[in-house]
């Protein structure tokens, strides 16, 4: 005897799901990575790695500067290795949705415990790096005053009319004058 179709429901409801979800990635039109059929789109975790190294810090960098005050300004390095004592790198990364990734390298280089040089590509200054990683673009910011046209065409309020006077309750009491 075979049992009933309702209890295969759950089994044949969960199979059709993921036949349902597999299919929708070989959807023809589909774009790549527009999730199922674009209506669910993953979450992709904004990754940032290393120093943010920008033309400000490395111009208050001087060569003949020992490694702690190199340390002080660039931060600690990404990769400092034993193999090449003399050399720090300085790697940093990023991506962002709404923002195009980024990737720069700056290797110092050390002679003697001092700083020798700094080989670094063209870096953009502090202000031009928060633009660059900035995915929120600034909004116009609404007028919030009127114009004089605008002005005249305003309601006049009315005023309230003024109270009247209301003659004092109770005995009216003369008092002597404080000085002679």
């Amino acid at each position: 005897m075979m049992p009933p179709l309702s209890a295969h429901a759950p089994r044949l409801a969960g199979l059709a799901l993921c036949l349902l979800v597999a299919g929708c990635g070989s959807t023809p039109g589909a774009a790549p990575g527009s999730g199922v059929v674009g209506w669910i789109t993953p979450y992709r975790m904004e990754i940032v790695q290393g120093n943010a190294i920008t033309s400000d810090l490395v111009a208050q960098v001087r060569p003949g500067m020992p490694r702690e005050q190199v340390r002080e300004i660039l931060g600690t390095p990404l990769v400092e290795s034993i193999f090449h004592a003399d050399r720090w790198d300085y790697v940093f990364t990023i991506r962002r949705r709404g923002a195009e990734p980024q990737r720069r390298s700056v290797v110092v280089w050390f002679k003697d415990g001092v700083l020798d040089r700094i080989e670094a590509p063209d870096l953009p200054s502090e202000r031009d790096f928060v633009a660059d990683i900035t995915n929120v673009r600034p909004r116009p910011v609404p007028v919030l005053e009127l114009t004089p046209e605008q002005r005249a065409a305003l309601p006049v309020p009315a005023r309230p009319p003024a109270p009247a006077a209301v003659p004092p309750v109770g005995p009216v009491r003369e008092y002597p004058p404080l000085e002679p």
